[in-house]
């Protein structure tokens, strides 16, 4: 499997909140990229690529970093490994970049998706959900974007744990308990009831 998307940063020099504001004012964004080996590198980011390749890629999955230094270019895979958001605006104010060997694991968590209507819910039970992630390991080209998640045969008071999701080839949860990631409820009388489904969201943050 190959690396198909890159994305072209520079490397900075100034770091504070001084300099950081300057290059966001630029649409630049002030990141580090964590080598494989244990170094970092202060890194800048156009905005609009690299919100694009958030987009794309989230942070589950390889892709390219291109850091030019005084001309000189040096080509890395990566994951994005945290990002930080203005307090109001939803713009990056921060991110950071993870060095990876492409011939060992890493942990990563991945989204859940939930689909299907549960025959529980079709019998009056209440869809429960309790993740929206899960911890995955793996090779960092094999890592799957996200988790599909079938609740369709789930009836009351049945649960989907981690341990009984169907992962790909070369995939593995990592957990020390087989904690729950879906249930069907016997719906109370005196909760109200909640819409089937997972919430979505993301809150990651990252130190400047």
């Amino acid at each position: 499997m190959n690396i198909e998307k890159t994305l072209s940063v520079q490397k900075r020099e100034g770091c504070g909140k001084g300099p950081s504001g300057r290059l966001r004012a630029q649409k630049l964004i002030p990141g580090v990229f964590y080598t494989s080996d244990g170094n970092n590198i202060s890194v800048q980011a156009p905005v609009l690529p690299l919100e694009k390749m958030y987009e794309e890629m989230g942070r589950t999955t390889v892709f390219n970093l291109e850091i030019e230094d005084n001309g000189k270019k040096t080509v890395h895979p990566v994951l994005i490994w945290q990002v930080q958001y203005h307090p109001y605006k939803k713009v990056f104010t921060h991110i950071d970049f993870y060095g990876v060997d492409l011939n060992k694991p890493v942990t990563v968590e991945v989204p859940v998706e939930f689909v299907g209507v549960s025959r529980g819910v079709k019998q009056g039970g209440v869809l429960e959900t309790y993740r929206e992630s899960v911890r995955l390991t793996s090779k960092p080209l094999d890592m799957p974007k996200k988790i599909t998640v079938d609740v369709t045969d789930l009836g009351i008071n049945d649960t989907i744990g981690v341990a009984d999701l169907k992962l790909p080839e070369n995939v593995k949860a990592a957990y020390d308990q087989n904690y729950a990631i879906v249930s069907v409820l016997t719906k109370s009388e005196d909760a109200p009831v909640e819409e089937e489904g997972a919430a979505g969201g993301e809150a990651t943050t990252a130190a400047e």
